[in-house]
Parts: C-alpha cells; structure tokens; sequence
C-alpha cells in the first residue's frame, strides 16, 4: 500500500473558508512548532485576500505574520496561494512580481498557483515570477462542473501544464463539487498524463463528499491530500487531518502524519473558535442543487445580503437559478473568485432590475472583452456578448488605456524611492491610511487560549443557578459580580 503525504491548509483556506479570515498571527504562532513537527508536506499561509484583510481589518502587518511563522517552522516549507492580488482587477506585472518576490524573502517556499479559466499563458506567467523568487510553482487544475468540463478537457490542461514542468500539479476542487465516482475517472486521467509529476488532492466539503473523494484518490494513485485540521475543517472547509488519515489506515495505506500530536492544536482554535464566536466546522448534508448553481457558500450569503438591500430577499432561490442561466451564457466560467462573483452578481442584478442584461457590471463587459481571459470572447453565447457591448459603458471601457502601470510610476505615487518594497506593496494594495492605522495598532503578541485557574473558578461558580454574588480579593486585586434579576 502507499505511503500519503499531507499538505495543512488550516491556517490559510481553513480560516478563510470558515473563519472569513479572522485569524490573526497571535493565532497562528503558538501552534506553529507543533505543526511543524508534526510531518507535513507543506502548511499553507496566505494569499492575496489575507494581505488585505490583515492590513485593513486586524491591523497586523502581513510580513511579520510570515516572518513570525517562518521562524517556528524551520522544516515544513510555508506555502502561497498565488493568482491574483487584486482579486477583482489587474495586476501589473511587476507589481505582481514584487509581491512574490518579498514573499520568497520572508519565508515562503512555494507557490500554488490558480487561473480560473485553467488557462496557459496566465498559468505561465506565475510560474516564472514564482521561479524568479526561488519558489517552487505548484499549478491547480481547478475542477468544475459544465458540459466543457469533461475528463478529456482535464487531460488536455494537464497536458499543457506539464509544459512548465511545475514542482507539482493539484486537483483543485473549491466548491466541493467532486464526486467519488467522478474521482475515479479524473484522477487517474492526470495522473497518467503528469509525466511523472506528483499529483496533489485539495478538495473542499461543502457537499460533504471531500473526505471520500480524498480515499477515492489514494485509491487511484494520488499521494498528496490537502486537509485542515478540526473546528476549521469541514463545512466549507477541507476534510479533517484525523478523519482522513485514520481512514486511510484502515484500507491499509501508511498515513504518513503525527496526527496525535495535532490533537493540542485542535483544542487551541476550539478555545478561540468559543471565545471568539467563530464558526465551528462540521460534516454538511449533500445537496444536489450545489452542482446546479455551483455558487460557492460564503457567496449564497453574500447574494442574499445584495438582494435584501433593495428589499427582495424572497427572491434569493430565483438569482440561483438565474445564476445557472447566466454561468451557461458566459461560457461555463468556473465558479471560483473572480469569475463566480462576476456571475453573481450578474445574476442578482437580473433579478433585481426585472430584465436580463438590462444593466450589466463593468466586470461582465470586461469579460466580454477578454479581459479576464480570452477564452471567454470565443465560449460566450454571441447575442448575449452582443447585448452586454452593445452600450455606452462598454465603447468607454474598450477606450480605456490598457497599459498598466510600472512599479517606477507606482513607487512615485505612493511614496517615492525611500518607500521600503513592503511598504510600498501593502500601500497599492490598500491604501496609506489603512497601513498607517495598522503601524499604530500595538502588537497583540500569542493568544493565550489556556485557562488562568482564577478565570475557570469564575466560570465555574457564575454557572451555578444558586450563585447570587461572586466576590474575590487579593492584595493588589478584587472583583465583584452580581447576578440581578
């Protein structure tokens, strides 16, 4: 039998799928040793998202994250998600290259890299930033379903792929929407067509099935499953670290992980996830309406919300539907950021204007163009691209100058040739308010998610019905509580 390796996506997808990326590095470090003792392949850290939301909402300085976790992890390569920066608009190149290059001078090794139409020239372009930085590129064969997204399509991406001899391939499955019997067609398609290249599983939960695609994949050859580690497993998360590898053991195969040792690490992020009021990960029920719409689940209430502002929540099952209407329209785009979004809310805008394509986002009509892949100009339905450039915004959008930026030009507007690279990326991403309040934040240092013996004896007698009055006093010290009412 074989011998399975595992990648931990907890701290990077785990906390972003469940926790809306909450974690902060206080978080993250106390339980950094331990993760890398534990044997895995890899552990995953950040991607673009998380440089924003650390900045912008924890007010922590993403470097020091890296540089922090970087430090207790001296034998587990740290790993990058890297497709887009700006999740919804462009990157220029250098910009692009400068980001992966103070991720190499931080701490990271590798570099999984996305483009969401599975699509060779933006497949290459990483690729070679990532080697530039020293990092080794990992390229995702991101799965869907469509009548484009057959097992042939797969092995013809495949095979371009392995034309940039990557580090790695990996079965990137972000909407759950792999199925076992699927799996046992796909997986030993690209394996087949790998030459030789290792072959990774990151397969998500939101139908409930990812733990079994993942033993369906070891059964058909793959040897690397990504995983996360419980409460930030399941749900929309990855499978669970210990559901996945006690499994594999029991068909046999060496699950080549101290899954033991990662039971401390559970209980940490439990004691953050109840303190903090953070969602707690757990198998879902299988729903067949997901390979319909295919929106992923943090998007459905994002949709609802979109809808409810202009007062037509009720019409929530309508702009699913219309989502599959206008997914099929612009070509089967995979549901995965950006292009789910820009399919969303296309959608919603349908529904809530009460004819299609009435109005149409600047995202759509740049779609139309090509702008956020080529593909999308030849698989679009003629009329509906027609439509969509048929329209004052579009001839003002297709007049736009399309040269992006320099990171010269870019330097000299956000503060000039003494602005420090780390700076000056954090300072285009965001902007220099936002990085000025995060350099005033103070440092929040390790969360402590032990119990002081004091704070349990509190706990303890405030759970009591009869405990009216809780009252203690130490030289230097007292509190009082009092339940009234």
């Amino acid at each position: 039998m074989s011998e399975i390796r595992f990648v931990d996506t907890t701290i990077r997808d785990g906390h972003q799928s469940l926790w809306a990326e909450r974690m902060t590095t206080g978080m993250m470090t106390p339980i950094a040793g331990t993760l890398d003792r534990a044997g895995f392949d890899a552990v995953e850290i950040l991607s673009g998202s998380h440089v924003k939301k650390s900045v912008r909402e924890l007010r922590e300085d993403p470097w020091e994250r890296i540089r922090a976790v970087a430090t207790r992890m001296p034998n587990t390569p740290l790993r990058l998600i890297a497709g887009r920066i700006n999740t919804f608009g462009f990157d220029p190149p250098e910009m692009y290259q400068l980001f992966i290059d103070l991720m190499g001078l931080n701490g990271v090794r590798e570099a999984r890299i996305s483009e969401p139409w599975n699509d060779l020239p933006g497949w290459t372009r990483r690729v070679v930033s990532a080697r530039k930085a020293g990092l080794r590129p990992i390229v995702n064969l991101i799965y869907s379903v469509s009548p484009r997204h057959t097992d042939e399509y797969y092995i013809e991406r495949t095979k371009q792929a392995v034309t940039l001899a990557p580090y790695r391939l990996c079965l990137k499955d972000p909407g759950g929407l792999l199925t076992p019997e699927r799996t046992r067609t796909l997986a030993p398609a690209i394996i087949a067509h790998a030459n030789g290249i290792p072959v990774e599983l990151h397969s998500h939960c939101n139908t409930g099935l990812g733990p079994l695609c993942a033993l369906e994949a070891v059964k058909a050859g793959i040897k690397i499953i990504n995983t996360a580690i419980p409460p930030l497993a399941d749900g929309a998360s990855l499978p669970s670290i210990f559901n996945v590898a006690h499994n594999l053991r029991a068909l046999g195969h060496k699950a080549d992980i101290d899954d033991a040792s990662l039971r401390p690490v559970s209980k940490h992020f439990t004691v953050i996830a109840k303190r903090e009021g953070f969602p707690i990960g757990a198998p879902v029920e299988y729903d067949e309406t997901q390979y319909q719409h295919q929106v992923p689940g943090g998007m459905i209430s994002n949709l609802g919300h979109q809808l409810a502002q202009v007062g037509k929540a009720h019409k929530l099952q309508e702009a699913l539907e219309e989502t599959i209407r206008v997914r099929a329209e612009l070509g089967y785009p995979i549901m995965v950021t950006p292009l789910s979004q820009f399919v969303g809310s296309q959608a919603a805008i349908n529904v809530i204007v009460g004819e299609r394509y009435k109005e149409v986002t600047d995202q759509v009509i740049r779609m139309a163009l090509g702008q956020h892949g080529e593909e999308a100009v030849t698989l679009m339905d003629p009329n509906v691209r027609e439509r969509i450039l048929d329209r004052p915004r579009a001839r003002e959008i297709m007049a736009e100058d399309p040269t992006l930026p320099t990171l010269k030009q870019i330097r000299a507007e956000l503060g000039g040739p003494d602005t420090s690279d780390e700076e000056l990326l954090l300072r285009w991403l965001v902007n220099k308010e936002d990085v000025a309040l995060m350099r005033k934040t103070p440092p929040r240092g390790d969360y402590n998610s032990g119990r002081h013996p004091l704070v349990s004896m509190v706990a303890d007698l405030a759970a009591k019905a009869d405990a009216a009055l809780i009252e203690i006093k130490r030289p230097g010290f007292s509190v009082r509580l009092e339940r009234r009412g």
